[in-house]
């Protein structure tokens, strides 16, 4: 069987996410399947699975006969993902203080080093993707099946959020907090690392102008460029 030509549903998927995430794709805009299947050169069967990943991570509403539309998050469901991330992640900290072994460590300061790198060369997609990689990672790190999906969707979810309301001037989920945080997990300091994270998580909650839907971009081809 030939392999379609253009990029697969997961770089589709990968190519929304940033655009969402670098706020070049506003809440509410419509996903179009066919001018989507123009932008990438791909079928619309590809397009719909894309769709139904985005769907799935909460970052795209499918209505029927209507279409897919990029999700628009309320000021109340920003909230209350951060609150349910400050109960996940601390179940997340608290299990690694007790399992966490050298290998671990090794991958979770490499991945902080990745995440200087980034800041260093101001490259904001790498900066994105690596901030949310690292709470990824950590849940990951656990071995719990159930705290890593859980964790992916609220990811996700913290990222559309990030995207709408964050202060356009400032954005700080950066290494230096992630650092801490690993270093007391590395001391088994299971108190310290869990007030390190609830204090990051506040950090980041408190740059994010929860007032008003910004408006962003209305073209789908040029945020997706």
């Amino acid at each position: 069987m030939t392999e379609q030509p253009g990029p697969s549903a997961r770089q589709i998927v990968e190519k929304v996410w940033l655009s969402i995430a670098e706020r070049r794709l506003r809440p509410g805009i419509q996903l179009k399947e066919e001018q989507l299947a123009a932008i990438f050169n791909v079928s619309r069967a590809r397009i719909r699975q894309a769709l139904t990943v985005l769907e799935r991570d909460g970052l795209v509403t499918i209505i029927p006969n209507r279409g897919a539309f990029v999700s628009k998050p309320s000021v109340e469901e920003a909230r209350d993902v951060f609150f349910v991330r400050r109960t996940v992640e601390r179940c997340v900290v608290e299990r690694l203080c007790q399992s966490v072994n050298k290998a671990d460590l090794r991958r979770l300061r490499d991945h902080v080093a990745k995440e200087r790198a980034a800041n260093a060369a101001d490259v904001t997609s790498d900066i994105i993707k690596l901030s949310g990689g690292f709470h990824l990672l950590l849940a990951e790190t656990v071995g719990s099946d159930f705290l890593f999906t859980t964790m992916r969707d609220l990811i996700a979810r913290s990222s559309l959020i990030t995207a709408v309301y964050r202060n356009t001037n400032r954005f700080n989920c950066g290494p230096d907090e992630h650092e801490e945080i690993v270093e007391a997990i590395a001391a088994k300091d299971a108190e310290k690392a869990s007030q390190l994270m609830a204090h990051h998580l506040e950090h980041v909650e408190s740059e994010l102008d929860l007032s008003e839907i910004r408006d962003l971009s209305h073209d789908l081809r040029a945020a997706l460029a």
